[in-house]
C-alpha cells in the first residue's frame, strides 16, 4: 500500500530597507527542521518594488532550502545505506 507524507515548508520574510530577507523551515514527522536562508537588496537606482525583493529572497531561501536538504540526505546515505554490519 502506498503511504501519503506531507512536508511542510513555511517562508518568513522580514524588510529593512533596501534589504529583504527570507528564512524557509522545512517540517517533517521523520527528520529535524531543515532551514534555508536568502538575501535581495535592492539598487538604490531602481524603482521600489517590494514584491521582486520578496520574490528573489524567498527563491535564494528555497534554493539554499534544497542544498541544505541534499547534504541532510547524503549524510544519511553515508550513515545508514549499504550492507548491515553483523
Amino acid at each position: 500500500m502506498m503511504e501519503a507524507k506531507q512536508w511542510t515548508v513555511q517562508i518568513y520574510i522580514t524588510e529593512d530597507g533596501d534589504d529583504t530577507r527570507a528564512r524557509a523551515v522545512l517540517s517533517t514527522n521523520e527528520t529535524s527542521t531543515v532551514i534555508g536562508k536568502g538575501v535581495a537588496r535592492r539598487n538604490p537606482i531602481d524603482r521600489p518594488v517590494p514584491e521582486i525583493g520578496d520574490e528573489l529572497a524567498a527563491s535564494r531561501a528555497l534554493e539554499d532550502l534544497a542544498i541544505r536538504l541534499h547534504d541532510v540526505a547524503a549524510d544519511d546515505i553515508i550513515e545508514l545505506a549499504g550492507p548491515v554490519r553483523t
